[in-house]
């Protein structure tokens, strides 16, 4: 894992995470309307930095980033040569500065959640917000096969660990301070370490809300859904074991 960070002398209040694998397609043009969204909360004093933590792309993904950080010096670059959604997302929430941390996705890049979400934490109404596709209120846009694929997998949750949320993946903003234990303690990357995170917040006494968001599918997903489901269960027993039979992180104070 490389990480490729510009030097700034002015302390970052908020860190932007964005996972990638192979998105020459849309990354140049969600970044750059991106960084001029988020331009404008900078100018409300509060300094930010853009991570892209890239995993195993294998196409113009990085070469396309590494240009343009050249002139956008909140762009930061984290590289794996591994495909793994999870692995990268940890990476990013490892590597942020901020002491708000977004979790976000490079075909939503959703400066409308950021906004709600900054509000609420700046206001300590919660710890964790959580931008949900199956709440009520939700708009979700997607495919019927996405819909449900997101819905079985909350059922399962729910099932097996006692999840009583209705989303886990997706947008996410989080304290930093708060999360850090949380992540040290998660054990399943790929797909379910975003589950994981928010689980294992909620047993660890965080404080989280869930918002709903309106998404609309960009584009086809880099990894087919049916290629994901049998690492998806896999990883879901392994996740019962951790959360069954492991130890949890202590609420915080304790």
């Amino acid at each position: 894992m490389s990480d490729q960070a510009p030097v700034s002398a002015v302390p970052i209040a908020l860190s932007i995470v964005i996972p990638v694998y192979n998105e020459e397609a849309i990354i140049e043009g969600a970044l750059l309307r991106y960084l001029h969204d988020l331009g404008e909360l900078g100018e409300l004093d509060r300094p930010f930095e853009l991570i892209v933590s890239a995993n195993g792309c294998r196409d113009q993904t990085i070469p396309i980033v590494r240009e343009l950080m050249v002139g956008h010096p909140a762009l930061r670059l984290i590289e794996s040569d591994t495909p793994d959604y999870g692995r990268a997302l940890r990476a990013g929430l490892l590597a942020a500065r901020g002491d708000i941390v977004i979790c976000d996705e490079i075909d939503l890049c959703d400066i409308g959640f950021v906004k709600r979400a900054l509000r609420r934490l700046d206001h300590d109404e919660c710890d964790v917000v959580v931008g949900s596709k199956a709440m009520v209120g939700a708009r979700d846009r997607r495919p019927l096969t996405r819909r449900l694929a997101t819905r079985v997998i909350n059922g399962l949750l729910w099932a097996a660990v006692g999840f009583e949320g209705t989303d886990t993946h997706g947008l996410k903003a989080l304290k930093r301070a708060a999360i850090l234990p949380i992540v040290a303690a998660c054990v399943v990357d790929k797909d379910l370490f975003a589950s994981e995170l928010i689980i294992r917040a909620g047993r660890a006494g965080l404080r989280i809300q869930e918002i709903p968001i309106e998404l609309e599918e960009q584009r086809s997903p880099p990894i087919q859904l049916m290629r994901r489901v049998p690492r998806v269960l896999g990883d879901l027993t392994r996740l019962v074991v951790a959360i069954r039979f492991g130890d949890d992180v202590p609420p915080p104070g304790k």
